[in-house]
């Protein structure tokens, strides 16, 4: 087992603050230049995903190429990553070769998380060995909710282990985590444990990623940070689907953080629906007329 681990002692989240803090982004206002490059930024930011029982090869090779080349005739930046469960990793690796995109992969029996440790463990090497960049994994939350944070830190840590040179994504799952004191705890405990980032949520718990809740996972990090100099990565995943509100979270981010995590290596949008809004929002600001979605495709 793992070593002895001191549950750390975090501080206690004001969620009335919390709230007000983070409703005062959605005042913020993007304009111009300025916002086409946010654009811009957020593309690069996003891990285009799809998580669905009929996932099919066709629909992944679709993706795929909707990550490469966002809109036709359009010099625009590729995606951070494509996010597909373990089968069709060796997909996006053979549709991705020769790009940038890292190829992301949910593990640990995600969305639950129900099965043993080694099998989880397994599901991980196997995940890494066929190509993925990343592992995107769910941490038991019951074990958190029962307050054996011993447990939650040593399945995040032989996570971690078992993913090699690929980076590990930890999900809280903050929708069942009930209190942003817990989040704020969960999110530690994930820190400690090694995780190159922290993730709001799988997308199938309501509610999904909320600004108050990133809000408090950003200030986990920043207290991280200015403790011990280590970055870790934010990733806000489920119901973030408009460019509008994609902005706001790039506000977020540069007044908590600063501006060393505007970047898609410590930055990510979890989203499948957002990349065509985003695209039709940049063809709005070049061409001066609103552009429909049925132009673009629907991966």
């Amino acid at each position: 087992m793992a070593d002895d681990y001191q549950v750390p002692r975090v501080p206690s989240v004001d969620k009335i603050a919390a709230d007000e803090r983070a409703a005062r982004f959605k005042s913020r206002s993007i304009k111009k230049e300025a916002k086409v490059e946010g654009l811009k930024l957020i593309i690069s930011m996003i891990d285009l995903t799809t998580l669905e029982g009929r996932d099919t090869p066709g629909k992944v090779k679709m993706l795929c190429r909707k990550a490469r080349r966002p809109m036709n005739e359009r010099d625009l930046p590729t995606v951070g990553a494509v996010c597909v469960y373990p089968p069709m990793v060796p997909v996006a690796v053979e549709q991705l070769a020769g790009t940038d995109i890292n190829i992301a992969a949910v593990a640990t029996y995600f969305p639950s998380g129900q099965a043993t440790l080694d099998e989880r463990l397994e599901e991980v090497e196997h995940t890494v060995a066929a190509g993925a960049d990343e592992i995107d994994m769910v941490i038991n939350r019951g074990s958190f909710l029962s307050g054996d944070y011993q447990r939650v830190y040593e399945e995040v840590k032989a996570t971690k282990q078992a993913c090699g040179d690929a980076h590990l994504k930890v999900i809280l799952e903050t929708g069942e985590l009930q209190t942003y004191d817990n989040v704020r705890l969960a999110s530690q405990i994930a820190i400690d444990a090694g995780a190159d980032f922290i993730k709001t949520s799988t997308g199938k718990v309501s509610p999904k990623a909320t600004m108050p809740v990133t809000l408090v996972m950003l200030e986990t990090i920043r207290d991280h940070y200015l403790k011990t100099g280590e970055m870790v990565g934010m990733k806000p995943a489920g119901g973030i689907r408009s460019a509008k509100l994609a902005l706001r979270y790039l506000a977020m981010i540069k007044e908590t953080l600063g501006d060393k995590w505007l970047s898609p290596k410590w930055f990510r949008f979890g989203a499948s629906s957002l990349l065509n809004d985003v695209l039709m929002q940049l063809e709005t600001q070049r061409t001066g007329r609103y552009h429909s979605e049925r132009y673009l495709s629907i991966s």
